[in-house]
């Protein structure tokens, strides 16, 4: 079964089962929040219209038994074709993040974050009778606690305006040219999600060209921001009068793919030694280094040991203790040499040699 950026038509769980095993980068799920409002009961907003966000089929379940089995047979399904390091991020209403999350802990995921969608234009609370539900709550979980998955960690300090991410995230609910219509120009999906949340997501807890799973397409919004950012997708939907029109938002997508969508802020740089450098002949025996306090030490051999002193040792170690300092610290950070009569930064030498080293390498490739 072909899947790869593709929309499935069908039961989510039977489609899962169908799909082998570790095959997702990442899942975000938006499943059904089982309103539980009683047959025949209408909502009704504080001018007298009809509220009809909640009244979807799909969103029907006789108990809450019911749901807890159905969220627990998809989960379980979602677990199976994960990676090993793969994670899910789901969200649900207060009426059901608790047994959602229960759940998740049930099948031995582990929960790594709770994030809080503020709503800055939330529906009202239109009794009067409770305080207004102005959020929904995300919980991203990991396979298991030893997973290493992956979070970008500096690409949300720059979201963030250098901030670190924290976990209380603002954003509008689906309105205006962003809410999509059907053919009558009616409100396409009653639960549609902003890009701006699903960019987040993606751009903090994927990387370009991952495989993302969304079990509960609706409207698609996973799939076209995949589809934006560079990453792959598969997309399962239930019910098909969403798929016409889902497929056709995400055939119009253009990728647009920058230092965010790249991961270029976490993308660790390619390692290289002192070792390598003295082999490649960046630096000689008995070549004098400078530290930034005035002190002095002799390359002493080509396995990259300094002479200090007498004392021969790492350049970690010797910066440290011209520092005066009982822990070793980063000696490429402290230490000079001349070139052309003038000191230059062993660390700067390094930034160009590693540029050098990935130069040769994308010519092999």
């Amino acid at each position: 079964m072909e899947f790869k950026n593709k929309i499935l038509v069908g039961d989510n769980i039977e489609i899962m089962q169908k799909i082998p095993e570790k095959t997702f980068d990442f899942c975000f799920a938006d499943p059904p929040y089982f309103m539980q409002i009683p047959e025949g009961k209408k909502l009704y907003r504080v001018e007298g219209s009809e509220f009809d966000g909640c009244d979807d089929d799909w969103d029907k379940f006789t108990s809450m038994d019911e749901y807890k089995k159905f969220t627990y047979n998809w989960l379980k399904e979602v677990k199976r074709v994960l990676k090993d390091d793969g994670t899910i991020c789901l969200i649900s209403g207060m009426q059901s993040i608790y047994e959602i999350g229960s759940i998740l802990r049930e099948l031995g995921f582990w929960v790594i974050n709770d994030i809080i969608w503020k709503k800055s234009n939330p529906t009202p609370n239109f009794a009067g009778t409770r305080l207004n539900n102005s959020h929904e709550t995300l919980i991203w979980a990991s396979k298991s606690k030893k997973s290493r998955f992956t979070f970008n960690y500096k690409t949300g300090k720059f979201l963030n305006s250098g901030k670190q991410m924290g976990s209380i995230w603002e954003f509008a609910v689906c309105s205006g040219n962003e809410r999509l219509k059907d053919e009558n120009g009616n409100k396409f999906h009653n639960t549609q999600k902003p890009e701006a949340l699903l960019y987040r997501i993606i751009a903090l807890f994927t990387k370009e060209n991952d495989l993302i799973l969304d079990p509960f397409g609706g409207s698609m919004t996973t799939g076209a921001v995949a589809k934006k950012m560079g990453r792959n997708f598969t997309m399962i939907e239930k019910d098909p009068k969403y798929i016409k029109i889902g497929q056709k938002r995400i055939d119009s997508v253009v990728p647009s793919i920058g230092e965010v969508e790249k991961g270029s802020f976490d993308i660790k740089p390619l390692k290289v030694s002192f070792k390598e450098m003295i082999s490649d002949g960046y630096f000689q025996i008995n070549e004098t280094f400078y530290h930034k306090n005035g002190e002095m030490a002799i390359l002493h051999d080509d396995n990259g040991k300094l002479n200090y002193k007498d004392e021969i040792s790492s350049i970690h170690e010797i910066s440290a203790l011209m520092m005066n300092k009982n822990r070793k610290v980063n000696g490429f950070e402290y230490l000079y040499v001349i070139r052309n009569n003038i000191k230059i930064s062993i660390n700067q030498i390094r930034i160009e040699y590693r540029n050098s080293k990935i130069q040769l390498l994308l010519k092999q490739n």
